[in-house]
C-alpha cells in the first residue's frame, strides 16, 4: 500500500474521531463554559491526553515499530510476539503502579495543578475525584499503543486509527443524557476509562484476528525488555515534545482562573491538523523507512521522506493559514453557545492565532523524527526534545507572567513560546539529518513548498476578507455555523484551484494517491517531480 494511501487511511479515520471530539468539546463548553467545572475537567484530561498523544498518537508507536518490525523480519513472528508480550507485561505493571500512586497522591497534587481554586474545598474535591476516575485510561493507552504497533507493522492502519472514536462517543453520552452538571462531569470522567477499556479490547481482537499470539507474563525486566525500553522510552519522549510542552503550559495556567479552559479549547483546535496529518504521515513513514534503511536503500529513504514531507505540508500550510487569519470566525461560529460567550471566543482566538504559526513546525517534527526512529536512534531526538522543552518552559513562564504584569493575556505568551519551541525542534532535527547526509531538502521538494506557499497565500487572502465581513456573513445565514462551513468550502475550493494552477500537486498525483500500488511501491508517483 502506498505512503499516500496509508496516510489517507489514517487521516480519514482520525478525521472521524476529531469531528466527534469537536462535538464533545461543543457539549463541554455549552454545559460548563470557561469556568471552574471546565477547568476541573481539563485538568482531569491532562494526564490521559498526554499519554494518548505520547502512546496512541504515534510517539511510542514510532519507536516500537522499528524494533518489532526488524525482529519480525529477521527472526520470525514467534520471536516478535515474544518481545511484544514481554514488553507489554512490564509496561503495564509499571503504568498500573504509577496510576495507583497518582490516584492516592492526587489530593496533594491537585492544589498545585489547579492552584487558582486551592481555597475552594468543594472544587478541589470535585477536580480530584474526576482526575482519579480518568487515571486508569493511562494503562489502557499503554496496551493500546503496543497493539497498534503490531497492527501497523503488518500494514493494518484503519483499526488503530479508528478506535479513538470510542473515547468521544463514550464521553459525549453523559454530557447529553445527564441533567445535573456535577453528575455529568463525573459521568464523563468515568466514560473516559470505559472508553479506554473498549479501545484496548478492540485492538486486542484485531491482533488476534491477525494471528499474533500475545500473552501476559511475569513483568520482569528481561534483556529483551531493556532493549526495547532503551530505544522506545527516549523515542516516546522525543516524539512527544509538543505534548510535554502542552502539559507544562497547563500547569502554568493553573494559577489563572479560566485560563486552563482557554488553553484546552485552543489546544484542541491546533492539534487537529497535527493529529490528522502529522501523526498519520509519521505512522505511515516508519515501516517504509525501516525497510529502506535495513536494505541500505538511501535513495528510497530520501524519496519516501520527500514524499511524506510534501504531502504533510500540502495539508498543513493552508490549515495553519486559516488558524492565523480567521481564528475568531472559527471559534465564535462553532463553539459560542450556552454559557460559552463571544468574549470567551475572542480570548481563545488570540491564543489560537499564535499556535497557528507553530502548526507547520509541529507537523514537521512528526515527519522528521521517523528517520531517527527507523534507524533505532532515539537518543538524539530525545535530547532535542528536552532542549525544546527547556526553551518553551523558560520562555513560556517569562511571557506568561510578563504579559500578566502589563495587563495582557498570559496564555497568549504560552502559545508564542510553544510555537517558538516547536521551530527550534525542527531546526535541530533537520540540521542533523542534513549534516549526516541522511536527508536534505532537494530542489524538487523546495519547488513544491514554494508553490504550496503561493497557493496558500491566495487562499488566505480570500479567507481574510471573509473573516473581516464575519458579522455580516453570520447575519446572512440562518445558522452562524453555516457561515464557517461556507468559508471552509470556499477556502478549500480556492486552495485546490491554486494548487493545480501552480503545479504544486498534479491531477495525476491526486488520482494515484487513492490507487493501490502494485507491490506496495513508495510514495506519490514520480516522486516530487510532478
Amino acid at each position: 500500500m502506498s505512503l499516500a494511501r496509508n496516510t489517507f487511511v489514517q487521516t480519514f479515520m482520525t478525521l472521524g474521531s476529531r469531528l466527534l471530539g469537536f462535538a464533545r468539546d461543543l457539549a463541554l463548553n455549552a454545559r460548563f463554559g470557561q469556568g471552574p467545572m471546565m477547568d476541573a475537567f481539563a485538568t482531569a484530561l491532562m494526564f490521559p491526553n498526554l499519554f494518548r498523544r505520547l502512546f496512541a498518537e504515534g510517539a511510542f508507536a514510532q519507536a516500537f515499530v522499528p524494533i518489532y518490525g526488524k525482529v519480525r523480519a529477521e527472526e520470525g513472528e514467534e520471536a516478535a510476539a515474544k518481545i511484544a508480550s514481554q514488553t507489554m507485561s512490564f509496561l503495564l505493571a509499571v503504568v498500573i503502579a504509577f496510576c495507583i500512586a497518582a490516584q492516592i497522591a492526587m489530593t496533594w497534587i491537585m492544589p498545585v495543578l489547579l492552584s487558582a481554586y486551592a481555597a475552594d474545598k468543594e472544587m478541589m474535591q470535585l477536580a480530584t475525584l474526576v482526575t482519579q476516575l480518568t487515571m486508569p485510561y493511562l494503562a489502557c493507552m499503554t496496551l493500546a499503543s503496543l497493539l497498534s504497533g503490531v497492527l501497523n507493522t503488518s500494514g493494518r492502519f484503519a483499526l488503530s486509527a479508528g478506535v479513538p472514536i470510542l473515547l468521544n462517543v463514550c464521553t459525549i453520552a453523559p454530557l447529553v443524557l445527564i441533567e445535573d452538571r456535577e453528575a455529568a462531569l463525573i459521568g464523563a470522567a468515568v466514560a473516559v476509562t470505559v472508553a479506554g477499556v473498549l479501545q484496548a479490547g478492540l485492538l486486542w481482537w484485531g491482533v488476534w484476528r491477525l494471528g499474533v499470539s500475545l500473552r501476559f507474563g511475569f513483568p520482569g525486566l528481561t534483556d529483551t525488555v531493556k532493549r526495547v525500553l532503551v530505544l522506545a522510552v527516549p523515542g516516546a519522549l522525543a516524539g512527544g515534545a509538543t505534548q510535554i510542552n502542552s502539559l507544562v503550559s497547563q500547569i502554568l495556567t493553573g494559577s489563572d482562573a479560566g485560563a486552563r479552559s482557554v488553553l484546552y479549547n485552543a489546544d484542541r483546535l491546533y492539534q487537529l491538523p497535527l493529529g490528522l496529518v502529522g501523526v498519520a504521515v509519521g505512522l505511515a513513514l516508519v515501516p517504509r523507512l525501516t525497510k529502506a534503511f535495513v536494505a541500505n536503500d538511501h535513495d528510497g529513504a530520501q524519496t519516501t521522506l520527500d514524499d511524506g514531507l510534501g504531502l504533510a505540508m500540502a495539508f498543513t500550510i493552508p490549515a495553519a493559514a486559516a488558524l492565523i487569519v480567521m481564528p475568531f470566525f472559527i471559534i465564535d461560529a462553532t463553539v459560542t453557545r450556552g454559557v460559552f460567550t463571544s468574549d470567551d471566543a475572542r480570548r481563545t482566538a488570540e491564543v489560537l492565532r499564535h499556535f497557528g504559526w507553530g502548526v507547520p513546525a509541529f507537523v514537521l517534527a512528526k515527519v522528521l523524527t521517523p528517520p531517527f526512529f527507523a534507524r533505532q536512534d532515539t537518543r538524539r531526538p530525545m535530547r532535542y526534545a528536552f532542549a525544546t522543552v527547556a526553551v518553551t518552559v523558560v520562555l513560556g513562564a517569562a511571557l506568561f507572567f510578563g504579559f500578566k504584569r502589563i495587563g495582557w493575556d498570559g496564555v497568549v505568551g504560552l502559545a508564542i513560546a510553544t510555537s517558538i519551541g516547536a521551530w527550534v525542534n525542527v531546526a535541530l532535527l533537520s540540521g542533523t539529518l542534513a549534516r549526516e547526509g541522511t536527508w536534505r531538502v532537494g530542489p524538487a521538494l523546495r519547488s513544491r513548498l514554494v508553490r504550496l506557499a503561493i497557493a496558500t497565500a491566495v487562499m488566505a487572502s480570500v479567507l481574510g476578507v471573509m473573516a473581516y465581513f464575519y458579522p455580516t456573513l453570520a447575519q446572512v445565514f440562518i445558522w452562524k455555523e453555516a457561515a464557517v462551513i461556507v468559508a471552509c468550502l470556499v477556502g478549500a475550493g480556492v486552495y485546490g484551484a491554486a494548487v493545480l494552477a501552480t503545479g504544486a500537486v498534479t491531477a495525476r498525483e491526486m488520482r494515484a494517491a487513492l490507487r493501490r500500488e502494485p507491490g506496495g511501491g513508495g510514495g506519490l508517483p514520480g516522486g516530487l517531480d510532478g
